[in-house]
This record gives structure tokens, sequence and C-alpha cells, in this order.
């Protein structure tokens, strides 16, 4: 468990790229702390979960820089990034991880919008006449 670990993580349109060093439980996001730059305890608690599976919350920092998509996608990249770089520390986390789900990508993107309609699914009003 030294130096430090690297991890990318994505969630729809997000991408976050995660950083993890032995600390004091420090993480910053985009050179910002942690609630200032998400500003929601909801996506707060979503970030720290992987720690909390693998009872390490106090034991690493993170630095992260996350990119595309809206708050709770790159909350969502920031949990799949910090969990696959938790699993580069220590490979026991396996198990804990995937367990929770924490390792598994989450596939579903936005469809793309269709020519002749106004978007991926919606149709122009249908007239007989």
């Amino acid at each position: 468990m030294k130096g430090s670990f690297y991890a990318t993580g994505r969630r729809k349109e997000s991408v976050a790229r995660v950083w993890l060093s032995p600390g004091s439980g420090q993480i910053s996001v985009n050179k910002q702390k942690l609630m200032e730059y998400f500003r929601r305890q909801t996506l707060e608690m979503i970030i720290k979960q992987p720690f909390a599976v693998t009872e390490t919350l106090d034991k690493y920092d993170v630095k992260a820089t996350v990119t595309g998509g809206g708050l709770t996608g790159q909350a969502g990249a920031m949990l799949l990034g910090i969990s696959r770089a938790l699993l580069a520390a220590d490979d026991n986390f396996r198990k804990p991880l995937r367990e929770a789900g924490f390792l598994t990508r989450d596939p579903r993107e936005k469809e793309r919008k269709k020519y002749g309609q106004p978007g991926a699914r919606k149709r122009f009003q249908f007239s007989k006449r």
C-alpha cells in the first residue's frame, strides 16, 4: 500500500479521473473541496460509499478531475473511479466492492435523436387527413 493509484470512472457523459493516495480522507474535485463542488449531501454520500464498504474512510486522500455531464453523472463516475482505484490499492477489496455493485459500469446512455421526429422516441402528432 505505497504510492498513489489511478483509475477512470464513467457514467452517462461524465468522465472522472481519480488519484488515490494514503492520507487522512480528504477529497478534492477539480481543485475544490468535495462539498464546494457537489453542494449536495446525497452526492457526497454516493462518492463516499466505496470507502464505507471497505472501511477505509480516513485512510486515503482523493484527487479527482471530472468533466462532462451533470453533477449526478459525475458523482456516479467518481464512485466507479474510486472503487477501481481501491481495487488497485488492495485486491482484498474486490469481494465487498463487487457485492455492493460498485465495480459494474452503468451502461445506460442517452438515446440519439432520430430524423423525421422531434426526439429519440417522440413522434409528431398523427393526422389521418
